[in-house]
């Protein structure tokens, strides 16, 4: 009798599967609000800077919607991933974890869903205002010198608002502290495991998501201090 082959679905119906796609949606995810992250800090060097930047990514035209699709896809991955496993393991063990094993798990890693859910709302509540522009849809309208779509101006009037900038930097560090976690468990997931490594992820990747937390935070924190401003002639 013939053996069967390798099967993607079932494979990814295996716990181990779960696991190795979580990991993957996840570096994709982490890529993208590395690369976001590069982007938006373009904000400091100025009005010309951040608006030429937006014009590029409009010229990416139809790869720019491939890009999203695909990030959506890995963000649909992820979440039915976590979900997923986490329902298997509390199948598996029906009675909470106490004693020194509960210690030992650190708090990130005991709330991996709930921040998860939590940064899926932020998600939402960032398309809804800075891609589709339903919130303040009055500021889409505002161009530069240049007849550029002002994205500087409408950032800066965000950030401006105190409790939008509260919710932005409450929901950042809700994700950065997701992937104080999530970092090492991902490399460990795609297979990267060793004891060795394992110390150094244990170390660098918290390091490297407070580090992410710090770039998007300052910010909404630099346009409240006033040092990231609106541009002359441009009205409040």
């Amino acid at each position: 009798m013939k053996a069967p082959g390798f099967s993607i679905l079932r494979y990814g119906s295996t716990s181990t599967g779960k696991k190795f796609l979580m990991a993957l949606s996840g570096a994709v995810l982490v890529l993208f609000i590395a690369a976001h992250l590069a982007g938006n800090l373009q904000v400091f060097e100025g009005q010309d800077a951040i608006n030429r930047y937006a014009v590029f990514l409009r010229s990416l035209g139809e790869l720019l919607w491939a890009v999203r699709i695909g990030l959506l896809a890995a963000l649909v991955v992820h979440i039915w991933t976590s979900v997923a496993l986490a329902a298997e393991n509390r199948a598996a063990r029906p009675q909470p974890y106490i004693g020194k094993r509960y210690i030992q798990a650190t708090l990130a890693s005991r709330t991996m869903i709930l921040s998860g859910l939590l940064v899926l709302a932020f998600i939402v509540f960032h398309l809804l205002h800075f891609t589709f522009l339903k919130i303040h849809p009055e500021w889409a309208h505002g161009v530069d010198a240049l007849g550029r779509r002002d994205v500087y101006s409408m950032m800066v009037r965000s950030f401006q608002d105190p409790y939008i900038s509260a919710w932005y930097i409450l929901c950042v560090f809700l994700l950065c502290y997701h992937l104080s976690h999530g970092l090492s468990s991902m490399f460990q997931s795609l297979g990267f495991n060793n004891e060795r490594l394992r110390a150094r992820l244990g170390v660098w990747a918290p390091r490297v998501a407070w580090l992410l937390f710090a770039g998007y935070a300052a910010i909404p924190l630099a346009v409240l201090a006033g040092v990231v401003k609106l541009p002359p002639g441009v009205r409040p």
